[in-house]
């Protein structure tokens, strides 16, 4: 919605979030079903998800990076920054599936850094611009639009750009890491073949949240750059 000298209307650029809304509300969807349905599904070969992310960082002489357990549900994350990998409670402790393909899926990234590969670079680069951008941008844009001054408005539109092209950066990051995982647990017979199959729905619908949060970003851009020209008309 927005304000008028007649009072307040729906705002018609928000017909452009629809489509990405659809698209984040499936990716959750398929996500929160997939890992129910794999959490359930225990390895024969009993591992636990820690034990599966220490067994790949040694096997590529990575001694030196620690595996946490954290609190929360799929707060699994690599940091580079530390060059640490968290796994949630459930995920280091389990011996599912799905415990198992998200443990690989961040020590997937872990390789990827520890290898030099380019896309995590980028994404590592882009960080802090992204927070700035993700944080400052709306404010710059809608005082630009308050006080009707195109170059701030534009200025916001540019900000907000940054956390676009790493939504995008992230893409190949992700279905990269979880293509390693997926290939060492198959090599190393970490995971029978059968097993495979659970560990890359898992990832797989995981990747989902990373396309839709990009296509989100994409619409807000686009609606940004719709009610400047809007205001400009």
């Amino acid at each position: 919605m927005y304000f008028t000298p007649f009072g307040v209307r729906f705002d018609p650029t928000y017909v452009i979030l629809i489509p990405a809304l659809i698209i984040s509300m499936w990716a959750q969807f398929k996500i929160k079903s997939s890992y129910a349905q794999y959490s359930r599904v225990f390895s024969r070969n009993g591992y636990t998800g820690a034990q599966v992310a220490r067994m790949i960082l040694d096997a590529y002489g990575l001694y030196d990076i620690p595996i946490y357990s954290i609190r929360g549900h799929l707060t699994d994350h690599y940091d580079p920054s530390k060059r640490v990998v968290n796994l949630s409670y459930d995920v280091y402790n389990g011996t599912s599936l799905a415990s198992i393909g998200v443990a690989a899926h961040e020590i997937g990234h872990a390789i990827q850094h520890s290898v030099g590969y380019a896309p995590i670079k980028i994404r590592m680069a882009l960080v802090p611009i992204a927070n700035i951008g993700s944080q400052a941008s709306w404010i710059l844009f809608f005082l630009g639009i308050v006080m009707s001054f195109t170059p701030l408005v534009n200025f916001g539109i540019i900000l907000f750009s940054a956390t676009v092209v790493f939504q995008l950066v992230t893409l190949p990051v992700e279905f990269n890491a979880s293509k390693r995982a997926l290939e060492i647990l198959q090599a190393k017979n970490i995971l029978y073949e059968d097993e495979i199959k659970g560990a890359r729905s898992v990832l797989t619908s995981a990747a989902l949240t990373y396309v839709a949060a990009a296509v989100m970003a994409i619409s807000q851009l686009l609606r940004l750059i719709a009610i400047r020209d809007r205001n400009n008309g």
